[in-house]
């Protein structure tokens, strides 16, 4: 079975973002639901399987939730839900040629999804995914070239 690419996975639904959340965490932290739970604070791991099961999770959890698991997808399917961008924060430092060519493959994918869909080859719920990811891309180098183009001051200095 082929790795997952979980920067490119976008979450349909709130249930299928705790879903991708619980699968990062078994693949990538080999983390079971209980195990999950545990990590969350809570003091019966059948809790959790009921909010899984319903999708109703109290906002309060979600971001122990979303660190336990490692990712954010439930996060992202709210802002997505409520049309806003999630951008993640980049660092201050330049970008390399590599962060270069998968900003390019990104317009590359994005592009021919969205032919696809146009040719009625693919579903909309698709070309709207390629479309956000591609987008957080594009803002998270913006917000990196507005970091370095107004420099923040260093707590400590360098003691060269």
């Amino acid at each position: 079975m082929a790795k997952r690419n979980w920067k490119r996975q976008q979450p349909r639904s709130l249930k299928h973002g705790m879903e991708l959340c619980v699968e990062h965490a078994k693949q990538v932290k080999s983390l079971s639901v209980e195990r999950i739970a545990d990590l969350m604070g809570l003091p019966n791991h059948y809790t959790l399987y009921k909010w899984l099961e319903e999708a109703r999770m109290p906002a309060l959890m979600i971001r122990p939730f979303e660190h336990a698991c490692g990712q954010s997808f439930v996060t992202q399917y709210l802002a997505a839900s409520s049309h806003q961008l999630l951008v993640p924060m980049p660092n201050s430092k330049p970008a390399k040629s590599e962060d270069l060519m998968a900003l390019h493959g990104s317009f590359s994918a994005a592009v021919a999804v969205l032919a696809a869909f146009y040719q009625g080859d693919e579903e909309g719920e698709a070309a709207m995914a390629e479309l956000t990811r591609l987008m957080g891309d594009v803002a998270s180098h913006h917000t990196r070239v507005e970091r370095m183009c107004a420099p923040e001051l260093e707590l400590f200095g360098d003691d060269q």
